[in-house]
């Protein structure tokens, strides 16, 4: 049975039982942040287990994609040895939500397996609660397992809660008997034993956990009491790639269809067998994570440095780091995307729908972190011959710091290198570190603003915003001010919210005193208007006062806010659907935006971005707020943040045709009021991330005049009219790169005299030719070349030392020949190191030439001499 058929006859089987075809939840729990990442079926219906909501239906059945390689769930390190272990996996589930029990699930669950998928009923055993008499009659009394073949457990294994507190219940899991021929053909793959378990199986580490059904019946107080729910329910989840490891008959789930077709193209780009050595771990490796990795960026993930983005990051370069024992050094996962997408796309539609995005988000990862890697490679093999030279056989932390501050290597990996080096690293050391590094930081780090002094306000009816409607108040009554920071009854000032900036304005009391209102913000119920603590001190509880926004700023930070809809719903247009926000600013004075994408926006996207607001502006289009409930929002199509909880009851904003998003801002009342729409700069924050900036109205006009005056002032500069200007820079471009290559040839042969005297001059150090001496050259451009035409001329087993000074600083080129390196064991990366230590620095790189730098240059000279000495000392460790 293939995989195609087994989720085919699972979904099939329960809808003629009256279950209702669920599609899988989204890998992302955007709506959960106590998850990063979706890690069973029932996390999509746990709204329901809590009692929040209800569904259209009491009995469901679906194929849920989850990953689990972050939190309480974590299989990632396992992966690769173990032959059942993935970071990406699919589980089957069927639902009941206070609908049929014990019963009819056991009874399915055994059809299902016997007769439908006709396994062995000799080879299925069965584990229930130790107190759970009624399965184990059920068990007993519907499919005939013997009474020997139902093993009982306590709360460990057979009691499933889903927190401290709250649904919880006992499950009744199902084994399936490996038989004895298949132990030791691969790694252990589960154990099952207990109290009547270890005797009734002469083997129980034959046993292979496929079925876990939890039957939902209490809830869990806080002070550990059991209650029984008013409706119970059921919550199974079979292991899809496990299962068909079994019906396939195969050793292992990467060798199951759902995984072949990876696996063969992993072995046609690397040219090496599976299982050719170690490499099956390193197969295993990179077939299951770009399955993780392409479904989690579908979902709308990026790798980052943060959250599940630096769990998706540490996936990606776990997988390129096995790739290297391969010997894949260039990008090559995302090649992999085609073949996943080819396997997997007709069960989830939705990776052929951002296959190019999967590709370039991958791709543009693996760049990055194979220069990183590159450089980080070459320091841990400094690190692991100095560790070898002292006797040791731990990494310091002090160096995994090095490893991870200066190259950007994740210890993690340094521990995965160390490990396959037989040595261990210093965790505790190398966090100790990190703390030190946090504490510079916070002590360097400047923090601007208003002192927050509103932990102590005890406001208990929530503040009425009026500002939808107008800019002013008259009869608003103080509820408390304290260090200038005052709550009223009701307000038109908008508080800082969803990348909108708070308001400005006054408050005026009925004595005539007028109080300015530097910035508005919210706590909780209360919306707080910071004032200077010394002009409120006279505000107290109880006062009435007229309230009034800056009403040409508000106007300004809306025309910015619905200028911020219309960018982002053209980014989508021209950029494509899988562009979304991932944070933004709207000030009086710019917009910013944040959205997902995987490479720069070209100039000619930018000028297609910027043309097509303006188009929508001058169509001048009305801009509608509506509230609606969140469920009618979503069916209408409303975009909204991932990362936002929303009530029940939504505010949307719609713009003609062109925009449906959630939210609570300000806006225009049509959008030819912004005027003008000027994009300004374009950038990269992080992977997969963009930024735009732009102004808009009056703005964007003084943006237009400024750069007006800059093309006529370069212009007049250049003696040029300003539409040749771009000709005139050409030419004098091409003009000064010709005067500087020839300054540099000039340079070079005039310092071939210097070379000629220092290989006249060379010292012999145990057989090797060491010419080392100072020059003078412009720059270190010249200095390589230098470098370069010496290697050339020196001959045998030799090594050549060159030191200059720019502005004070000394540098130093160390070259190597090929008779020095193959020959004698010299490295010219090692050398430089040691020589730049002379001139108080370091340095490195590759074995045939590296460049070092120094602090001081009166020690160039004593340097020079140092030169042959630092060589024997090489040769003599070599």
């Amino acid at each position: 049975m293939t995989g195609a058929e087994l989720r085919k006859s699972f979904i099939e089987f329960f809808a003629d039982r009256g279950h209702s075809i669920v599609p899988s939840a989204s890998v992302v729990p955007w709506d959960d942040p106590t998850l990063l990442f979706t890690n069973a079926g029932m996390n999509q219906f746990k709204d329901v287990f809590l009692g929040k909501s209800t569904r259209e239906y009491v009995r469901a059945v679906d194929f849920q994609k989850c990953i689990r390689a972050g939190g309480k769930h974590n299989d990632l390190e396992d992966v690769g040895r173990s032959p059942i272990h993935q970071t990406f996996f699919e589980m089957l589930g069927n639902w009941s939500f206070g609908d049929y029990y014990k019963e009819e699930a056991i009874t399915w669950a055994w059809e299902l397996l016997t007769e439908r998928l006709k396994l062995p009923a000799e080879r299925l055993w069965v584990t229930v609660f130790r107190e759970d008499d009624e399965a184990e009659l059920l068990w007993q009394r519907h499919t005939g397992v013997p009474a020997d073949r139902i093993l009982r457990f306590d709360e460990k294994d057979n009691f499933w809660e889903m927190g401290e507190t709250g649904p919880c219940g006992p499950n009744s899991e199902i084994h399936y008997d490996l038989g004895p021929e298949r132990i030791g053909r691969n790694e252990d793959p589960g154990h099952v034993g207990g109290a009547n378990g270890d005797q009734a199986l002469e083997d129980p580490a034959r046993l292979v956990e496929i079925w876990n059904l939890v039957f939902i019946q209490y809830d869990r107080g806080a002070d550990g009491a059991l209650t029984p729910l008013p409706s119970r329910h059921v919550d199974t989840g079979m292991g899809f790639e496990r299962m068909l490891t079994i019906l396939q008959g195969v050793d292992s789930n990467y060798e199951t269809d759902v995984f072949r077709p990876l696996m063969d193209h992993i072995g046609e780009l690397s040219q090496h067998a599976y299982a050719e050595g170690n490499t099956d771990v390193a197969y295993r490796v990179v077939a299951d994570h770009i399955r993780a990795l392409a479904f989690a960026i579908t979902d709308g993930a990026l790798p980052s440095n943060e959250g599940r983005g630096y769990v998706l990051r540490r996936i990606l370069r776990r997988a390129a780091r096995f790739g290297r024992n391969l010997g894949l050094s260039d990008p090559f996962l995302y090649r992999l995307v085609p073949t996943l997408i080819e396997e997997m796309g007709a069960a989830y539609p939705e990776l052929p729908a951002t296959q190019d995005k999967v590709e370039q988000v991958v791709k543009s990862e693996e760049e990055s972190f194979g220069r990183t890697l590159d450089h980080g490679i070459e320091l841990f093999e400094d690190i692991v011959e100095q560790a070898g030279a002292e006797g040791r056989n731990e990494i310091r932390g002090e160096e995994a710091f090095k490893l991870y501050d200066t190259y950007g290597f994740p210890v993690d990996l340094t521990q995965l290198m160390a490990e396959e080096k037989d040595m261990t690293v210093d965790m505790a050391g190398f966090e100790a570190e990190m703390g030190q590094q946090r504490e510079r930081s916070t002590k360097a780090r400047v923090t601007a603003g208003m002192p927050s002094v509103t932990a102590d306000l005890k406001v208990e009816n929530p503040t009425r915003f009026l500002g939808y409607d107008t800019l002013a108040v008259e009869d608003a009554d103080v509820v408390t001010a304290e260090g200038g920071s005052v709550v009223l009854t009701k307000t038109p000032f908008y508080a800082e919210s969803g990348g909108q900036v708070g308001d400005t304005g006054w408050l005026e009391t009925e004595s005539g005193d007028r109080i300015a209102v530097l910035d508005t913000t919210r706590d909780g119920v209360a919306i707080i208007h910071h004032c200077d603590p010394e002009s409120a001190s006279d505000l107290k509880p109880g006062m009435t006062v007229t309230v009034r926004v800056d009403g040409a700023r508000r106007q300004s930070i809306m025309r910015n806010h619905t200028a911020t809809h219309l960018l982002h719903a053209v980014l989508r247009e021209t950029l494509g659907a899988h562009v979304e926000q991932r944070g933004s600013v709207v000030a009086p004075d710019r917009l910013r935006f944040d959205f997902s994408h995987f490479s720069a926006v070209t100039p000619e996207e930018l000028n297609a971005i910027e043309r097509r607001v303006n188009e929508l502006v001058w169509e001048n289009i009305g801009v509608e707020p509506f509230e609606t409930d969140l469920e009618d929002a979503k069916r209408q199509g409303a975009m909204a943040l991932f990362t936002e909880k929303y009530e029940d009851r939504v505010r949307v904003v719609r713009i003609g045709e062109m925009s449906l998003e959630l939210c609570g801002g300000t806006h225009l009342g049509a959008t030819g009021e912004i005027g003008l729409f000027r994009l300004v700069r374009e950038s990269g924050i992080a992977a997969g991330v963009r930024r735009v900036e732009a102004l808009t109205g009056a703005g964007a006009y003084e943006a237009v005049k400024r750069d007006e005056g800059l093309v006529a002032g370069t212009a007049e500069a250049l003696k040029s009219e300003p539409e040749d200007l771009v000709k005139r820079a050409g030419d004098l471009t091409a003009r000064v790169r010709e005067l500087e290559r020839h300054i540099r040839e000039l340079s070079t042969d005039s310092a071939r005299n210097w070379i000629d005297d220092m290989i006249g001059g060379a010292v012999d150090a145990d057989g090797v030719a060491v010419a080392a001496g100072r020059v003078d050259c412009p720059d270190i451009d010249t200095l390589r070349a230098m470098g370069d035409t010496l290697r050339e001329r020196l001959s045998g087993a030799a090594v050549g030392v060159l030191f200059a000074s720019f502005e004070e600083r000394p540098v130093c080129i160390v070259v190597v020949t090929d008779g020095a390196i193959s020959g004698r064991g010299l490295h010219a990366g090692k050398l430089a190191r040691d020589v730049a230590a002379f001139i108080g620095g370091g340095g490195g790189g590759k074995a045939h030439m590296a460049q070092a730098g120094g602090k001081d240059a009166s020690r160039i000279d004593e340097a020079v001499e140092q030169a042959p000495g630092v060589v024997e000392q090489h040769l003599r460790d070599a």
